[in-house]
């Protein structure tokens, strides 16, 4: 039995995060024995993971140089981690700015933290930074595989590509969820072409279909149009613009409610603007959902206004739900949406969602349309499970 261990920093919810509990519910326990550490064991998305799956003691000294915790006092290790925490944190803030958080680990990080006890077939580091660091730098595995889950065009902006380079040499592989995310590093990364590989998000569409059929408190109206939009409040998925274009169908007269799941630094801000453009009434903040499927299952339109994204598994799980799909036209958004027949995609602006949205709500023939197009094919890849099988295995 091949021994795995995979490194994320927490389960709060999110794409990366989503992802792995769909992999640790479909992986063969009876084939792996699997080991999840985590920097930080907690979550909304922990309670998904299976009993099979061995969670690992995360030790004090590592716990403490990621959370601050009333109960620090508690452990020497712990105490040190805390200092190296604050003191690394607020240095490099102030050298490297936008850097900050991956020099932290290479400046600090990397020489004082110790070794991870344990020794295992596989490594992943199943988010990039710090959980790909570690696996590189303290974990003694024969192979050691680390996951990108986003454009690497966007990671870039705020990190350093060469101390990137310096890791992805040492792994064995580098995987990422689209064809268009593994092409933009093989673009930044020639002479590591072959380091990079495509892998695609797991979904189960019968544990998907089962669990959308759960019962939920709000009503949502039959004269309304409902729209539901999945996603961390953060400046890359782009609610700004859905409330931006929520004010213009309000001043059209457009029938709509929107309903937003998640939760994130911009929530306060995103409903003063809402407040400010007079659509509260038309406007629902659900905060997290461990289960936001009955939601999706309720909803005319799933809208995704991102900036920009890596592969969305929530436009996967929309598709499994046979719900049509507005986006907008991020760099990797055609590897997921064949436009008008799995959805629209439209150009990032308030003005071009509102838009579409008001002819959609007008012409039931174009929805109809896809939502028959979509029920006729089965978006549920768990059987892919097998290629995850064949990397481990290398």
């Amino acid at each position: 039995m091949r021994k795995i261990l995979f490194v994320i920093p927490s389960m709060r919810i999110g794409g990366a995060e989503k992802s792995l509990v769909n992999l640790l519910n479909l992986i063969d326990l009876n084939e792996y024995d699997v080991n999840l550490l985590m920097f930080k064991p907690e979550g909304d998305l922990l309670q998904q993971i299976p009993s099979g799956i061995h969670i690992l003691e995360t030790e004090p000294s590592l716990f403490y140089a990621y959370k601050c915790d009333k109960n620090v006092f508690s452990h020497k290790s712990g105490i040190r981690s805390e200092m190296l925490r604050i003191l690394s944190t607020g240095i490099c803030k102030i050298l490297y700015g936008d850097c900050a958080r991956q020099k932290r680990w290479i400046d600090f990080y990397r020489p004082l933290l110790p070794k991870h006890m344990g020794e295992y077939d596989v490594a992943i580091g199943y988010l990039e930074g710090d959980a790909s660091y570690y696996v590189i730098d303290k974990v003694n595995a024969k192979r050691k595989i680390l996951w990108v889950h986003s454009n690497f065009e966007n990671i870039k902006k705020n990190e350093d590509a060469a101390a990137y380079k310096e890791y992805f040499c040492k792994a064995d592989r580098v995987v990422s969820i689209s064809d268009k995310c593994v092409q933009v590093l093989q673009n930044n990364y020639p002479d590591l072409k072959n380091k990079f590989v495509f892998l695609p998000n797991l979904t189960s569409s019968i544990v998907l279909s089962n669990t959308a059929k759960a019962d939920i408190d709000e009503v949502f109206s039959k004269d309304d149009f409902n729209i539901v939009s999945v996603g961390r409040l953060t400046e890359a998925k782009g609610f700004d613009m859905a409330i931006d274009a929520l004010k213009i169908l309000k001043d059209h007269k457009v029938p709509v409610h929107w309903w937003i799941i998640g939760d994130g630094e911009l929530r306060k801000c995103l409903e003063k603007q809402a407040k400010d453009n007079s659509v509260e009434e038309y406007l629902t903040f659900l905060g997290f959902k461990a289960n936001p499927y009955p939601y999706m299952n309720k909803a005319d339109l799933i809208v995704q206004t991102s900036r920009w994204e890596g592969k969305s598994v929530v436009l996967d799980e929309a598709k499994i739900l046979g719900k049509p799909i507005l986006a907008t036209d991020y760099a990797t958004v055609k590897d997921q949406v064949e436009n008008g027949k799995e959805g629209v995609i439209v150009e990032m602006d308030a003005e071009s969602i509102a838009r579409e949205i008001e002819h959609l709500v007008e012409d039931e023939s174009v929805l109809n349309g896809i939502r028959n197009y979509l029920m006729a094919r089965n978006y549920g890849n768990q059987s892919e499970i097998v290629k995850y099988y064949k990397l481990f295995d290398q």
